[in-house]
């Protein structure tokens, strides 16, 4: 089965930076995590991506590509860490082992700021900037759809699809109610919560 799923605003506006996640009824045979770290770089007083999304037990680097020296941080319930100030790559990367989101900051560079998704299944995607993402060659069965974006009003999106057998490709079309981006970071920003 394929699953192209589409994101947009009540305003039908595309939303990039939305969270895909199928969780399926049967869990998967176990799916190899990949060979690399995940990135999270900071680079013209930025983070890159905005949201980066990963499976529980992957793990992330920080990479600081600005002369500028960044101190990263996090304490949402998922995730809380820090890096303290540094230029280029820590040591070692950081395993996220629980589910859940995790909101970032800089403590040199308030406006700094970044979410980690970390998704209980390995079926996990974030729009592009056309407000798709796509899943390929998903097994057959009953799946959880949830959809997340950094500033949705309201409840995490949750519907219920099934992927008979022999199908081929289904399009799924989701509307999320969304604020605009809130400028400075939101109250309470860096506790975030865990998300799922």
């Amino acid at each position: 089965w394929d699953i192209n799923v589409s994101v947009s605003g009540q305003d039908n506006l595309i939303v990039e930076d939305a969270v895909v996640e199928l969780l399926p009824d049967v869990p998967p045979t176990a799916i190899p995590s990949p060979s690399e770290p995940y990135e999270m770089r900071q680079q013209n007083r930025t983070f890159i991506p905005f949201v980066l999304a990963v499976t529980k037990g992957d793990q992330v680097n920080f990479p600081n590509f600005d002369r500028t020296r960044h101190h990263v941080y996090s304490f949402s319930p998922a995730k809380p860490f820090e890096l303290k100030l540094y230029v280029g790559t820590p040591g070692a990367p950081e395993l996220f082992d629980r589910a859940g989101i995790v909101a970032l900051g800089c403590n040199i560079h308030d406006y700094m700021q970044a979410f980690i998704y970390v998704a209980e299944s390995p079926f996990v995607a974030v729009t592009d900037d056309a407000g798709k993402v796509s899943f390929h060659h998903l097994p057959e069965g009953n799946y959880q759809i949830r959809v997340w974006h950094p500033w949705q009003t309201g409840q995490l999106f949750e519907n219920a699809i099934a992927l008979p057998e022999a199908g081929h490709q289904l399009n799924v079309s989701i509307q999320l109610s969304r604020q605009a981006k809130p400028s400075p970071p939101p109250a309470g920003f860096g506790g975030f919560g865990s998300g799922s």
